[in-house]
């Protein structure tokens, strides 16, 4: 079973299955599809994180493949700019990207198929093209707007390559750049990406617009496989990746929801919804101050997800909305996919640019856009997630998994920058304590806190605001603003992939996102 947010790369991934690939090389074929598919969102200019059931050790194994800072660029840079925040666009947001590495790691631990063959389908793709979907139709608009801005090769690579015009939704795109890019990857491996000429390129042009990314910096670059952690949640074992990235936010939420008994709490009530914002205000605090780079910063991970530490701070949820602060301990548009083969192995893989398509950073003739994802990191001197040469930023983009009594149970991941913790969150939930089935807890609707504080140095905004999707009855709407809460309605709600193992009768129960054009398909 294959589950991404895109058909056609959910075909892909099957297609990897049916010719023998395993459940990583369909993982690979499909994330290749997605970055060629989804270029609004995730490619090969960016990074990648992964957690996978080996069917064979009946273990969890985490995938880290984040790019590190550039080396030459140090935190007296911007300091002497006056800059209080490292910019959104251009050269400077832009760090190591990881994701082929992560690809070349996964094949090498758990892949079966060479990577010519695992590519080949994105290559055809991109050479003889695909119809656009609606919703990617429509955020490729934003390539408008940063040709509009000045950014060189957006034109060359994403409007002259199919006939001097944006496709619009159902008309056939094409990138033969990205595809002549596969290819060499294809041959080359993992360091014609990154020793290569196609690093000469990357490099040569980052320079040319005022970067530092070197290529000592790209030649230097390795994943790292981590150890996932986990919290147990009513018998379940919730499976994340520890810091650099923000997944141990969705344990210490559910550390604290864990100790409230939701057989008693409706589904979207007032109550439900309450409890739900303070825990994550709470979590979001602790990630604002620890979170970060665990080779730069001692993070307390251990200490976070303790059951002691999940008591002490309900204690400070009251029945109105409150602010907290961390607690004292002594020590951004994305994509998810998720597969499952027949052999019992599962990937939870999620991928992203950040800021949709990224920095804008263009390199020319190879078909994809730089992440800016250096944007994350904190200019306060002295914070954990502060600037530093060769430092992992924080980390929005986070996979998940579930495990009952040491067995696989649920691969899934949700999208959308800092709502994702809370999306986690919300599944376990949903699954777990409202008896959902997987489509169900994706479909039924979603909420966001926002406001709280950041890795990146901005204060907590007060109380924060609780912005709500449609679905949401009025009921809990009175009874938050009667406790003080300010609600907004709208949002960005993210985008949810996930596969279930029935273990019972031995099937797959996949599930995708209905706010995106994806599909969930086995055979």
């Amino acid at each position: 079973m294959v589950a991404t947010s895109h058909p056609l790369a959910t075909q892909v991934g099957l297609n990897i299955l049916q010719q023998g690939g395993n459940a990583i090389d369909a993982a690979i074929a499909a994330n290749a599809a997605l970055g060629l598919m989804e270029p609004t969102g995730n490619g090969i200019g960016g990074d990648l994180f992964a957690i996978v059931w080996d069917a064979k050790t009946q273990q969890l194994y985490g995938l880290n493949a984040s790019g590190r800072s550039p080396k030459s660029l140090t935190l007296e840079y911007f300091q002497k700019k006056n800059m209080d925040k490292i910019p959104s666009y251009g050269p400077l947001p832009v760090s190591v990207p990881g994701a082929v590495d992560g690809w070349f790691e996964l094949s090498k631990k758990f892949g079966t198929m060479n990577m010519a063959d695992i590519l080949q389908p994105a290559i055809s793709y991109a050479e003889e093209g695909f119809p656009l979907t609606q919703l990617i139709a429509y955020y490729l608009g934003s390539v408008n707007r940063f040709e509009a801005q000045g950014f060189d090769n957006i034109k060359a690579t994403y409007i002259d390559q199919n006939g001097g015009k944006l496709p619009k939704e159902g008309e056939l795109y094409k990138n033969p750049f990205l595809a002549n890019t596969y290819k060499s990857i294809a041959k080359g491996g993992r360091d014609a990406f990154y020793k290569g000429e196609m690093a000469k390129t990357i490099t040569s042009f980052v320079q040319e617009k005022g970067g530092f990314l070197s290529m000592e910096d790209l030649a230097s670059h390795q994943s790292e496989w981590v150890e996932p952690v986990s919290i147990n949640y009513r018998g379940y074992d919730v499976w994340e990746l520890p810091p650099n990235g923000q997944g141990i936010a969705a344990l210490q939420m559910l550390q604290i929801l864990e100790t409230y008994d939701f057989s008693k709490i409706k589904f979207g009530s007032e109550e439900h919804l309450h409890l739900f914002t303070e825990v994550k205000k709470i979590a979001f605090e602790d990630r604002a101050k620890y979170y970060a780079d665990m080779d730069f910063a001692n993070v307390p991970v251990e200490e976070l997800l303790s059951d002691a530490y999940a008591k002490k701070r309900k204690e400070e949820i009251t029945d109105r909305a409150g602010s907290y602060s961390a607690g004292v301990i002594s020590a951004g548009e994305t994509i998810y996919m998720t597969t499952a083969d027949k052999h019992g192995n599962m990937v939870s893989l999620i991928q992203s640019n950040y800021r949709g398509m990224g920095s804008g950073m263009v390199p020319p003739k190879l078909g994809f856009m730089l992440q800016d994802r250096g944007e994350l990191f904190s200019l306060v001197e002295g914070q954990a997630n502060t600037y530093e040469p060769g430092k992992r930023p924080f980390h929005t983009i986070i996979p998940a998994f579930i495990t009952k009594d040491g067995k696989p149970w649920v691969s899934f991941g949700v999208m959308g920058g800092d709502f994702q913790p809370q999306g986690h969150a919300q599944i376990v939930m949903n699954l777990i304590d409202f008896g959902m089935n997987m489509q169900e807890a994706g479909d039924a609707p979603r909420w966001e806190h926002r406001g709280s504080s950041s890795p990146t140095g901005e204060e907590a905004n007060g109380t924060g605001e609780v912005y709500l999707e449609s679905g949401i009855p009025f009921e809990t709407i009175r009874g938050l603003l009667s406790r003080r809460h300010k609600v907004m309605y709208g949002g960005y709600f993210g985008g949810y992939q996930g596969i279930m193992w029935d273990g019972k009768n031995k099937v797959y129960r996949g599930a995708s996102e209905s706010r995106k054009d994806g599909q969930a398909a086995g055979y």
